[in-house]
């Protein structure tokens, strides 16, 4: 057991995860014919003519989404019903048999450039439209695809797939060679992360409304990522990459066949994915989430060793509606009023176990308004923190109990304060003013490397 723990806390990330996790926060844009139709999946019998953004502006999807404080694009470069938005050579089912003429991909390519945000995109492999879905020659098909998209719009900082599948011609159901894209990007891209339900860089948090496990975990035992093994239903998640999960998983999965168990652990990090809306694509009567969800999908994504992919639709105008465009702005600012000024500090680490340190935040302005500890673990070391406990000490000595945690990862925001009206009863008790947070590491599968403790 104490091996295991050991090889588990000693796997690392790669450095285009590394990068990926710096991002924090980028957009989903959900954008085709589904968007003139009404619909959330299309047939792939459209026609070409129904596609037609007569005013289309990218800058503007850029500007929205920088106005978030997101640091990239993933545009959906065809959905499921096979529509490209690009001139693609392989299928007339695309926007150059359109009045809108237009490459939308290098439209969004080049405005995300002009922005200075990163680009990527989704490529469905379900595509309703194309004759040989069903056949081992789509794979031929879709990888002709593939490789338009990675090598004709520049650097590309993520590849987004999913599992959908349907069926072909007469019932055939389509076997998607999933190594073969993965070698193609590789080839092309090798600094683009890609996800899909189980990995290879990045896999689903099991579900599309914005919600996390209670631990996020970033490894995984390998053959899961092979297995495709993901949450489905409504039920509470597990807590996938917990040290009693990974280490039962061969009996678990065992009844599995053809699965060589080697009990191989992957760093394998969790995206949070939802819509601004309640659909995924563009329609007028749906109105944008609140404030207060959005922030609460920001805590449990990027506050929770996760990223957060936020979808927004344009609409049949190819711009933002105006009414998420607002609510993007508000939430921009509301991260910026919250996280936008540090406390001053000097940390000390105290004398303690390695897999038990303590840490020590003086303040050099003593205060009763801290809302949030930000912490964040080096994961070139590994991920190993499984608990830790924050208290305070006020200036006439008193101490209190602040915040209790499990996992930290790339970033744990333990909040303290809610700006919604929810408050710690803990800190409005207060007699005086906190000069000094402790920090405690209470269990890790080694010794901890903290990157950095901030306090706001």
């Amino acid at each position: 057991m104490i091996q295991f723990l050991q090889e588990a806390a000693h796997v690392v990330p790669s450095k285009r995860q590394l990068d990926w996790y710096e991002l924090e926060s980028y957009a989903f844009i959900h954008f085709g014919v589904n968007t003139f139709t009404n619909r959330e999946w299309g047939e792939g019998t459209e026609p070409e003519s129904i596609f037609n953004p007569e005013n289309l502006d990218c800058d503007q999807w850029v500007e929205a989404i920088k106005a978030a404080g997101m640091k990239g694009m993933v545009l959906t470069a065809k959905h499921h019903d096979g529509f490209c938005l690009w001139p693609s050579k392989y299928t007339e089912h695309s926007v150059k048999n359109s009045p809108c003429k237009k490459d939308v991909v290098r439209e969004a390519a080049e405005a995300c450039k002009r922005g200075g945000i990163k680009f990527g995109f989704y490529l469905s492999p379900w595509d309703r439209n194309a004759s040989c879905y069903g056949t081992p020659e789509y794979n031929d098909y879709f990888c002709n695809q593939l490789t338009e998209l990675l090598t004709e719009y520049g650097d590309i900082f993520y590849v987004w797939f999913d599992n959908a599948c349907g069926e072909g011609l007469n019932g055939r159901k389509q076997v998607y060679d999933f190594p073969r894209y993965i070698e193609l990007i590789r080839k092309y891209q090798p600094n683009a992360v890609i996800f899909n339900d189980f990995g290879p860089d990045i896999r689903w948090c099991g579900n599309e409304a914005g919600k996390p496990r209670h631990s996020e975990w970033a490894v995984i035992p390998s053959e899961l990522c092979h297995l495709g093994r993901v949450q489905t239903g409504p039920g509470p998640m597990a807590e996938e990459g917990s040290l009693s999960w990974i280490y039962n998983t061969e009996q678990e999965l065992g009844t599995m066949p053809n699965i060589l168990y080697t009990k191989g652990l992957t760093f394998t990090p969790t995206e949070i994915n939802m819509s601004i809306r309640p659909g995924w694509f563009w329609h007028l009567e749906e109105e944008p989430h609140s404030l207060e969800r959005l922030f609460t999908t920001y805590l449990g994504s990027v506050g929770s060793n996760a990223c957060m992919h936020l979808n927004l639709p344009p609409n049949k105008d190819g711009r933002i509606d105006e009414r998420d465009v607002k609510r993007l702005k508000e939430f921009g600012a509301l991260l910026q009023e919250e996280f936008g000024t540090e406390l001053d500090v000097k940390i000390r680490e105290e004398e303690s176990p390695k897999t038990q340190k303590v840490y020590t935040i003086s303040l050099k302005q003593p205060t009763a308004q801290i809302r949030y500890v930000s912490l964040r673990e080096d994961l070139t070391k590994g991920q190993r923190v499984e608990g830790f406990r924050i208290t305070a000490q006020s200036g006439s000595g008193n101490q209190y109990p602040l915040y209790q945690g499990t996992v930290i990862g790339n970033r744990k925001i333990c909040q303290l304060q809610n700006p919604f009206g929810e408050q710690n009863p803990l800190i409005n008790d207060m007699e005086d003013r906190i000069c000094q947070i402790q920090v405690q590491i209470t269990a890790a599968r080694d010794e901890v490397f903290l990157k950095d403790i901030k306090i706001y």
